[in-house]
């Protein structure tokens, strides 16, 4: 049987999967419940683990929205707790916020029972590895992809960064708990769906390119959950429980793949990396940061439409210019205080040093190119279709409706593929010599301007 065709409780077996792909594809995962009442299903989960006394980490709008779900639960159970609501009205996934549940975590607890979405899952998954113990998680939102993967994205010295650590081995999506999130963390979960489309083209791609590891069944089965987002998220916007389970399904079975694969790459690519650095720069401007998929919506819009004009390009010949004493400098002023640490990175990572192997990638893209552009057809939906199912949805569809300019489009988009190891779209372009021409089409002609 295919992925595709599997019910959650089959993905989750704890023999795991034998594929086509050569590996075996397991998740730690032991309980999942999505759907209306599933925070009832805490007690089991806890026996999974054979835990009695979990700390609980909320933040004050997480404890607002579940505590009065999960409390009664756990006095029925006759389970102890120790609560630890985090001090700041808006915690980031920092050294800050996981500092301080560190040093507030009871040694007499034996597991980590996290009650929120993308934050407050991400510090508590570093949380329990650090304290070397399981963790649950009761779902506040359906507003991210993180809940079941095994990595957490965090702010490291003023960076965006992914620490891999273990993915909670209980998670608990009740749909009645979901269903009242703030609609802006209904779109933000929408928008980081939208977003396997561009993920998985690239998956593709890039295993064409550079040889990467690929795997079909995965990518089979994000597909069949895209298929089932976008057909239920007419109904999100009247916070119908069945379409938001739908969408909270297939956040968490992105999670599953990218365990499964051991990488992000089923669930990211550069329409993520437009979110990230986004992040950074609010952070260096001292900035509040916007929700991380509302974001990705916007940069999956963005390379949408990057797309539409890459198919009308060819692959340059011959030597191709670069300075690299220029891009230090640009890169100084578009990170601001993280830039050292991303400079220091990127001599180790090797990016743009070795203009053989940039030549080298460049023949096989030109080679491939058809193979290149029939991916593209396949994975990619048309942008109009996208954009309006955003509008229908409400969404910011434009960088400008979230405070960014041109500027910050074009650094965010040329300098995506100098802050981590993987190889995007804006890599692909700057392999083909054709970076600065896209980002300046981008900008001039594209959504950024709403034209």
């Amino acid at each position: 049987m295919h992925l595709r065709d599997m019910k959650l409780e089959e993905l989750i077996r704890p023999q795991g999967h034998r594929c086509a792909c050569g590996r075996e594809h397991k998740i730690g995962l032991k309980v999942l419940r999505i759907g209306s009442g599933a925070v009832n299903a805490l007690p089991e989960g806890l026996r999974a683990l054979g835990c009695k006394k979990p700390f609980v980490v909320c933040d004050q709008d997480t404890k607002k929205a579940a505590w009065h779900f999960v409390q009664p639960v756990l006095e029925k159970a006759g389970v102890t707790w120790c609560l630890y609501e985090i001090r700041r009205r808006h915690p980031e996934p920092d050294e800050e916020t996981v500092g301080e549940i560190t040093m507030a975590f009871d040694p007499g607890c034996d597991c980590i029972l996290a009650v929120g979405s993308g934050v407050i899952n991400d510090c508590c998954k570093v949380l329990a590895r650090a304290v070397g113990r399981p963790q649950l998680v009761v779902g506040t939102a359906p507003s991210m992809d993180g809940y079941a993967s095994d990595s957490s994205s965090m702010i490291l010295s003023r960076t965006k960064t992914t620490l891999y650590n273990a993915c909670p081995q209980v998670i608990l999506a009740d749909t009645r708990i979901m269903k009242d999130a703030p609609m802006r963390m209904l779109q933000a979960g929408l928008g980081d769906m939208i977003a396997k489309y561009v993920a998985l083209c690239e998956w593709r791609m890039t295993a064409l390119i550079n040889g990467e590891y690929y795997c079909e069944e995965i990518a089979g089965m994000m597909r069949a959950s895209l298929k089932k987002i976008v057909e239920s998220a007419p109904r999100m916007l009247q916070r119908d429980e069945e379409a938001i389970g739908a969408v909270a399904e297939g956040l968490i079975l992105s999670g599953i793949a990218m365990a499964f694969a051991k990488i992000s790459r089923p669930a990211s690519g550069l329409e993520h990396y437009f979110s990230h650095l986004w992040e950074m720069f609010s952070l260096d401007r001292g900035l509040p940061t916007e929700l991380h998929g509302i974001q990705v919506g916007v940069g999956t819009l963005l390379c949408l439409e990057l797309y539409d004009r890459i198919r009308t390009l060819q692959p340059k010949d011959g030597e191709l210019p670069w300075d690299e004493e220029t891009w230090q400098q640009e890169m100084r002023r578009v990170f601001g205080q993280a830039a050292e640490g991303l400079l220091e990175k990127e001599n180790a990572l090797w990016h743009n040093n070795g203009q053989g192997a940039r030549k080298a990638r460049n023949e096989k893209i030109r080679a491939n190119w058809p193979a290149l552009l029939r991916i593209m057809q396949e994975e990619l939906p048309q942008t109009r279709f996208i954009a309006r199912l955003m509008e229908d949805a409400r969404m910011p569809m434009r960088p400008r409706d979230l405070g960014w300019t041109d500027q910050d489009v074009r650094d965010a988009f040329c300098y995506s593929r100098s802050t981590r190891d993987k190889y995007l779209t804006s890599s692909l372009l700057w392999d083909m010599g054709r970076m600065e021409e896209m980002a300046a089409l981008l900008t001039s002609e594209g959504v950024t301007s709403g034209k």
